[in-house]
This record gives structure tokens, sequence and C-alpha cells, in this order.
């Protein structure tokens, strides 16, 4: 699918076209989350996820994935746009084709960001009602 308002980037949520050592190299090596993450763990996380791949030119740039069990919830993670190609659209176009997904559309979405509130506010994200409510278990990359 072309995604609206960047006509170059083309979005799919097919797996077997994912870059998986490109999304690897970025979650291990440049995002402040993931960091050093096993190729083996990215795999295992996309299995187990409904990914978004974002494509200029047969090329991946983009990516987001979610956790969820279709029904009533979901949780956002892993969204990036490759450094050379951010301030073009590209974020917000992956964030729609997520948003309009229809397994998605009627879900309660959480996620966590220390860098991109208004990307996601843009997309109805709010912060906790209740933080008082939530917990959190840390993850420990170390195999």
């Amino acid at each position: 699918m072309a995604s609206a308002g960047v006509p170059d980037m083309r979005i799919s949520t097919d797996v077997s076209k994912l870059d998986i050592p490109l999304i690897h190299r970025f979650l291990a090596q440049e995002s402040y989350w993931a960091r050093d993450i096993s190729l083996d763990r990215v795999r295992k996380a996309i299995e187990g996820s409904l990914c978004f791949g974002g494509y200029l030119d047969g090329k991946q740039i983009a990516f987001a994935r979610v956790v969820t069990d279709y029904a009533t919830m979901g949780h956002l993670k892993d969204v990036f746009v490759l450094p050379e190609f951010r301030g073009n659209g590209y974020g917000k176009a992956i964030m729609d084709a997520l948003m309009q997904h229809p397994d998605l559309r009627n879900l309660q979405l959480s996620l966590a960001t220390d860098d991109a509130h208004g990307l996601y506010a843009r997309h109805g994200f709010i912060l906790h009602p209740h933080p008082e409510r939530a917990m959190v278990r840390p993850a420990s990359y170390a195999d």
C-alpha cells in the first residue's frame, strides 16, 4: 500500500519482505531502547508481532511492530525511520498505516517513548491517565 502524503514509500505487513539484518543493526546499535539486542531475539520478537515495513525504491527505511492479542490491546514497539530518511513524513506515514490497520483500529494501544511524544499524540496517544497504577518489569537483553 502507498502511504498517504508520502507517495514514494510503500508500507507492507508482509514479514517476508522485512530486512531483518537492517532492523537488528538499527535496534542493537542505534536505538536507545534495545541496545545490544541479539539477532535471535529480534527474530523472535518479529515472529510474535504484527510488523510494518516502510520501503523506498524497494529498500527498507522504516519499521514498527505491535505485540497484540488482536481483540483488546496491543503494545507498540521498535518504531524507527533510518536517520538519513527522517524529516520527510515517513514516521507519520508508517504510524498512519498502523493506526488504520483493521486488526488494530479499535484496540487500546500502549507504548513507551523518550523523544517522540508529538508523533504519537498526533495519533491519539495520551500520557497514562493513572501512572500510579502502571507497572513494568524491565527487560534484560543479556542472553
